[in-house]
């Protein structure tokens, strides 16, 4: 029994979206693009990171857990297209966790078309 040979290599493959844009789609503090990603966001944050893990396809859980935001973020860019370092996605959400989780959830729901 012989295998067929491949004769083409798997392409490079996107998900989420198409549209590589570089940048986050709103700024850190753009609050009023989403008010009630915000409200939930400044009432219980740990619903938000969880939300966001979960309309990102990961596991509810990674919101919870140390380290898991930072890992979510790093994910979300590499997949997005968004410039940036490991080392920025951590200080990012260390220093300005809210924000950011509230950025995060904003950036999955536009890129998903909920926004």
């Amino acid at each position: 029994m012989s295998t067929p040979a491949v004769t083409q290599q798997p392409g490079i493959t996107s998900y989420g979206t198409n549209v590589q844009t570089g940048e986050w789609s709103t700024g850190l503090c753009s609050c009023c693009n989403d008010m009630l990603v915000c409200f939930v966001g400044f009432c219980c944050p740990m619903a938000v990171s969880c939300y966001t893990a979960h309309l990102y396809g990961e596991n509810v859980c990674l919101g919870c857990i140390p380290g898991g935001t930072t890992a979510l973020r790093t994910h979300m860019r590499l997949t997005y297209g968004i410039q940036g370092t490991i080392c920025n996605d951590a200080l990012m959400t260390c220093c300005c966790g809210l924000c950011e989780s509230c950025r995060m959830a904003r950036e999955v729901r536009i890129r998903n078309g909920e926004v």
